[in-house]
């Protein structure tokens, strides 16, 4: 193992990755799970090559959608470069669910008996840089005396243990609904996509860190918005589904 100090590699590069930086428009896109990569220092984490392309590892397709919104919309994108098998950013530190030794019918035996210096470890390496860098991009608009909007992406399996899940667009929210609220009416009418608040999961599932802890206190627009990933499983599909969701949001922002 590399020593303590060096966490990663040069050919692992930083934990961030920022694109369209000063990008003038309102909206910051957040991709948490946007890589299925293990810092070398891991090797597999134990798991088969399966395990680690799979939904467990990362979110299929949502950062293709994001990189089109951005686009689309002239909005800042930050994301993770690493898996969240190793830390998932969006869960504090002190939820179980921030290293997971399992997930879903997978073990993960890199994972399994962590030592608390190898928790911080990850903590320090791959959480605070992440959420500090949304911080910061905030912290320079307020300064800047400009309006946040904050939206993070995120896509779901169609089965899971075994249930099909009907719904293919969640719309989710915490304490503060007004942008998921406005979203949904826009999208009462569409035939598009089966469109449903807090689903597949909703805050009791702990699904709402980066909001809550970048918005809902100080009081900003966002949203959370999970896709059923067969839908984006390609560029047409990537294509369509960034286009409704731009679309909705620019109508519900207009509503505001």
């Amino acid at each position: 193992m590399l020593a303590e100090t060096q966490f990663f590699t040069e050919g692992d590069g930083e934990p961030v990755a920022v694109e369209n930086a000063g990008a003038a428009g309102d909206v910051l896109l957040v991709c948490e799970h946007a890589s299925s990569q293990i810092p070398k220092r891991y090797g597999t984490l134990g798991l088969s090559e399966d395990a680690l392309s799979s939904h467990i590892a990362w979110d299929p397709g949502a950062l293709a959608v994001s990189q089109l919104m951005s686009r689309q919309l002239a909005a800042v994108l930050i994301y993770q470069r690493f898996s969240r098998l190793v830390y998932d950013c969006n869960r504090p530190p002190e939820s179980p669910a921030a290293m997971r030794d399992s997930s879903e019918i997978f073990r993960i035996p890199g994972n399994e008996d962590l030592s608390e210096a190898e928790r911080s470890l990850r903590t320090a390496s791959l959480y605070l840089p992440f959420q500090g860098r949304i911080r910061d991009e905030i912290e320079v608009r307020r300064r800047q005396g400009r309006r946040t909007v904050l939206v993070t992406i995120h896509s779901f399996n169609p089965v899971y243990f075994g249930e099909r899940r009907e719904v293919e667009i969640g719309i989710l929210h915490d304490k503060d609904s007004r942008l998921a609220d406005a979203m949904l009416k826009a999208a009462a009418d569409t035939r598009l996509y089966r469109v449903e608040r807090n689903e597949p999961y909703g805050p009791e599932d702990g699904v709402t860190h980066t909001l809550e802890l970048h918005a809902t206190a100080d009081g900003l627009l966002n949203v959370m918005i999970e896709v059923r990933n067969d839908l984006i499983s390609d560029e047409t599909g990537q294509g369509v589904v960034a286009d409704f969701l731009t679309g909705l949001l620019r109508e519900a922002l207009e509503a505001i």
